[in-house]
């Protein structure tokens, strides 16, 4: 099988046909081309997901990462963009291997086919050369040999007229020979010419054709086997990368099989854990004798009688805690008067009758011993509202609750030791240079590195007094120092009488509205409170709106927790009637209000009436 032989008269074609291969291949070069542009793309946009995701340095998001789910995640991430590099490589190899060769070879083999079909041109410009040679001496011996017939008929026709003379006879004789010589010597040159010509056309269509066309066969055979080739390399280079790809996979699928479940769970306690304990079982409240029941250690105020199983105060802070409302407002709110009140006196001035009618005697709570002891105890907490201002948070953590404080302070001594000792490394350097400054003085003055040295000790100094509070702090949370000064005794016993009930009510609503913890909680659970910081931080809170005015009929000496005393004829404002009781809540200033009996003020409803003062908090019990 050779084109040569068998299309030996389809040049045309075969021209075509070679030049429709090379267009093929460069289709090919630019399929490959445009594959290379993909898995760069795509490697780009895998490494760029890969950093959208990838945790923020010193952010929360960094800390979740803790969570073995999180760290199968990272993993993840990692792994997609060592898978994102290997596409990378698919790219180069590609490019380098296949486009770049193949764009080389291209330009060779339009060359090579060039040539092969310059010289069939030539070799056809050549065979049709002497085809024309031919063509013109074959009618070249055509004409002389129809001359030489003319010239011989004449002679003929000379010959036999006796008119004609003999040397016109002669005369056309001569010519006709001479036609004749002609006509042999065309017949001589064309039958050289044409044995010329067919041995060139011999040559032609058995020789120079068939080398030609065989050349340009090989030709395009190598072009069709290194487009074989180029695919091949076109998959080998996406093979090469797959034990790499699968190696990232199999790491993907290790790390999701490295989740644990119970770890995440466990380090969820570590974070939220909060120490205390829950809260225990409420102990019954005997309401069948009015006149002397008494409170249990964790209710934190009295009912109001009958049909008020709870205390509920009027205004806009409903729901606050109850640590936070000023000390006079509250007293007055939880000791409010339970018994009747006491009938108004017979005389025109009850004050002058001895040991005049007062407000009925109430026994004194536990609850108010412990919350006098509360509202003046010192105060180790910070507010809400200096929270929610941006206030800083205490050096000791004391404002998270017990198991977070510990963290955190453990946490800061290990930074503070890290510190320690890393200054006591750059001690060490120092004190090695200035030795080897003191046997090489060339090398460099000892004495200036004193100063340096004096630095370093002082910063280790520091770092060290700093780590011993700390440590302190930690031991102080962890119960390993010895029982604190009477003070501080003082005032965490003011807890540890209460049942679990109390203490936990406060520590379920440690949070602010914003979400920070606002109470220092020790192992005891201790909340210490200075009654003037919440007044300062709850001033702006709006006060409840007198109903009216009212008229004192009567001296009433308020000894009793929840009562005040008025004198007669003194006009006060009415901030809460009577609700059937007998008794009247009213307010003279700012910061003194209180009950009274009904019967001793006279009581003027005025809704237009406008009365000053703070204003009493809302607290659900």
């Amino acid at each position: 099988m050779s084109w040569g032989t068998e299309l030996w008269d389809q040049f045309d074609n075969l021209e075509k046909h070679t030049q429709w291969g090379i267009d093929i291949l460069e289709k090919y070069i630019k399929f490959v081309k445009e594959r290379t542009e993909i898995e760069l793309s795509y490697a780009k946009q895998l490494r760029n997901l890969s950093k959208k995701y990838q945790p923020k340095k010193n952010s929360k998001e960094e800390e979740e990462y803790r969570y073995t789910a999180c760290k199968a995640f990272l993993s993840t991430l990692n792994e997609m963009n060592d898978y994102a590099g290997q596409h990378e490589v698919i790219s180069e190899n590609m490019t380098s291997q296949i486009t770049v060769e193949l764009t080389r070879y291209v330009q060779d083999l339009k060359q090579e086919r060039k040539s092969h079909f310059h010289e069939g041109r030539k070799a056809q410009q050549h065979i049709e050369t002497c085809w024309k040679q031919l063509e013109s001496s074959k009618r070249r011996f055509e004409r002389d040999c129809k001359e030489a017939d003319r010239a011989q008929q004449y002679f003929e026709k000379m010959d036999a007229d006796i008119n004609v003379t003999k040397a016109d006879v002669e005369k056309a004789r001569q010519q006709a020979q001479t036609r004749h010589q002609m006509a042999e010597d065309s017949k001589a040159d064309y039958s050289l010419i044409l044995q010329k010509f067919n041995q060139e056309q011999r040559e032609y269509y058995y020789t120079h054709i068939p080398t030609i066309f065989q050349k340009i066969q090989e030709m395009e055979e190598r072009r069709i086997v290194r487009v074989g080739e180029s695919m091949k390399t076109y998959a080998e280079v996406d093979r090469q990368v797959i034990p790499i790809i699968g190696k990232c996979l199999d790491e993907i699928v290790k790390a999701a099989k490295s989740i644990d479940q119970k770890n995440d769970s466990q380090l969820v306690i570590e974070a939220y854990k909060s120490g205390f304990e829950p809260p225990g079982d409420i102990e019954f409240e005997d309401y069948t004798q009015p006149m002397k029941r008494t409170v249990s250690d964790n209710s934190l105020s009295n009912s109001r009688g009958e049909g008020k199983p709870e205390l509920k105060f009027g205004g806009k802070s409903k729901g606050k805690l109850w640590p936070f409302i000023k000390k006079n407002k509250l007293m007055s709110l939880l000791t409010s008067p339970r018994q009747p009140p006491p009938p108004p006196p017979a005389s025109a001035s009850p004050s002058a009758v001895p040991n005049g009618p007062q407000s009925p005697k109430q026994q004194k709570e536990p609850l108010s011993h412990r919350f006098n002891e509360f509202m003046t105890s010192k105060p180790k907490i910070h507010c809400f509202r200096s929270l929610k201002r941006g206030g800083a948070a205490p050096e000791d953590f004391s404002n998270l609750p017990p198991e977070q404080r510990r963290k955190k302070l453990q946490q800061k001594v290990d930074e503070l030791n890290k510190d320690i000792q890393k200054e006591m490394d750059q001690r060490d350097a120092i004190t090695k240079m200035k030795d080897v400054y003191l046997k090489n003085p060339q090398m460099g003055d000892p004495a200036s590195l004193d100063h340096k040295l004096t630095e370093v000790s002082q910063n280790i100094e520091k770092l060290r007094l700093e780590a011993q509070k700390f440590e302190a702090w930690l031991a102080e949370v962890e119960g390993r120092l010895p029982a604190r000064s009477d003070q501080a005794r003082r005032q965490s016993g003011m807890y540890d009488t209460q049942s679990p009930a109390t203490v936990n009510n406060c520590a379920q609503d440690r949070e602010s509205p914003d979400g920070s913890y606002t109470e220092e909680q020790s192992q005891e659970s201790e909340v210490k409170v200075l009654a003037t910081d919440f007044d300062d931080e709850f001033d702006d809170e709006e006060p409840l709106p007198a109903i009216g005015t009212c008229k004192a009929l009567y001296t009433f000496e308020g000894q009793n927790e929840g009562t005040i005393s008025v004198v007669e004829g003194e006009t006060l404002y009415v901030i809460e009637e009577d609700k059937g009781d007998g008794w009247t809540r009213i307010r003279r200033s700012e910061d003194e209000e209180g009950y009274v009996p009904t019967s001793y003020v006279e009581v003027y409803l005025d809704k237009n009436a406008k009365g000053g003062g703070a204003a009493a908090r809302t607290v659900t019990l």
